[in-house]
């Protein structure tokens, strides 16, 4: 694309610039910034509504007594018990066993600390869920809106 093509249609990147290659006037390629572009925003949101979904989904689970605050935590990070093992050096059994709630309501203040560390949050914090997911699509739509 040349360098006038760049797309700057602002969306759920909050904001934030990309760099794309493009071709200048001369035929170079050079890297111009763009602030997004239509079909990636509209992929974007639909990964965003999945992930939204998952943690609804997720904070079910948790009210119905059939997980732990854990697995907010693991669904929020994009992680399944696999990763969350290789991330926080627990054991992959350990991890499924503390998305139980019975056995993660017993967990002290040493086993909780690598998966506290590993999200950036207080054992306090892991201990705990919102009511609703952290991020709505209504704060996407108004995302949106900012940088368009």
């Amino acid at each position: 694309m040349k360098k006038e093509e760049v797309p700057q249609q602002g969306g759920l990147t909050a904001g934030c610039r990309e760099v794309n290659y493009a071709v200048d006037e001369d035929g170079n390629y050079t890297l111009e910034s763009s602030v997004g572009w239509e079909a990636k925003n509209i992929a974007l949101r639909q990964a965003w509504e999945v992930i939204v979904a998952q943690l609804r989904a997720e904070l079910a689970e948790i009210k119905a007594g059939r997980r732990s605050p854990l697995g907010y935590h693991m669904v929020k990070n994009q992680m399944d018990p696999g990763l969350l093992a290789q991330y926080s050096g627990v054991a992959r059994w350990r991890v499924k066993r503390h998305l139980k709630p019975a056995v993660f309501a017993k967990l002290n203040t040493a086993a909780l600390t690598p998966y506290a560390e590993l999200f950036g949050i207080s054992v306090a914090q892991l201990q705990q869920v919102p009511e609703n997911p952290d991020l709505s699509l209504a704060e996407l739509d108004q995302s949106e809106g900012d940088n368009s």
